[in-house]
């Protein structure tokens, strides 16, 4: 059963069409690798999943059961989370505080309510090492590397255990070195059941992770294979129009 299944789905801004008959799924645990130039729709299609548009037309299913988001909140009570590519973290907060950030636990003593450190520090330990990273609760966010800031926005999305997390250009202005923690990251989501779709220009990143390749142009699904099926040389023909579709 796919974990999630998008079928006909297009996106009109006025006469600008967006996305146009777009039929895809992807599998538990499975990675994704989402590619096509700038303008072919892999942020609208992204923004549909993660609620932050509606479709002109098309249906979405999770777990084989249709749903419908009007707003990013309803796409993430159906286990989708989004890493964008700004990562939204705050630099003058600690890694554990960015983790719960809008969600962090309270104590109370009688009347009072304080925010829990302790637990926040406690639970974010734990996420970073089930990730292996090495990035630590109290360490504040503007001291990390780009592979450690990877490590905290992916936290956060466990925090709310997904079944789907989107991350978009996560390799993009890093180190070789810190690009090979945060594929090292996509690999632990995906061993622990979560489907993940990788947006992404860098090929050698995508084909080092992804299970399945999908390609959009000009708004129009050109190509979903098998990665190990496929190869840079054909994304590449794909993206430019040199190839019609695979």
């Amino acid at each position: 059963m796919p974990r999630l299944s998008i079928t006909g789905i297009s996106k009109n801004f006025g006469a600008i069409q967006a996305l146009s008959n777009v039929s895809l799924s992807i599998e538990p645990g499975e990675v994704l690798g989402l590619m096509g130039d700038n303008g072919a729709g892999k942020s609208t299609l992204v923004k549909i999943i993660a609620g932050n548009f509606q479709p002109s037309t098309g249906e979405i299913a999770i777990d084989d059961n249709k749903v419908v988001f009007n707003k990013p909140l309803d796409a993430q009570r159906e286990g989708i989370e989004m890493v964008y590519q700004d990562l939204a973290l705050s630099d003058n907060l600690s890694a554990a505080s960015n983790v719960f950030l809008g969600r962090e636990p309270l104590k109370r003593f009688g009347p009072f309510a304080y925010i829990d450190y302790s637990s926040m520090n406690r639970v974010s330990a734990e996420l970073f090492k089930q990730l292996k990273s090495e990035t630590r609760p109290r360490d504040k966010v503007r001291k990390m590397s780009g592979g450690q800031r990877q490590a905290v926005a992916i936290a956060r999305t466990l925090l709310s255990e997904p079944k789907i997390v989107m991350m978009d250009e996560p390799t993009a202005a890093i180190s070789v070195r810190q690009v090979a923690e945060v594929l090292d990251l996509i690999r632990r989501l995906s061993d622990r059941g979560i489907s993940v779709i990788l947006i992404s220009h860098r090929m050698p990143d995508v084909f080092s992770v992804a299970n399945r390749i999908a390609v959009l142009r000009r708004g129009q699904l050109v190509c979903s294979k098998r990665a190990d099926q496929s190869s840079p040389e054909e994304v590449t023909g794909l993206i430019t129009g040199a190839i019609e579709t695979a």
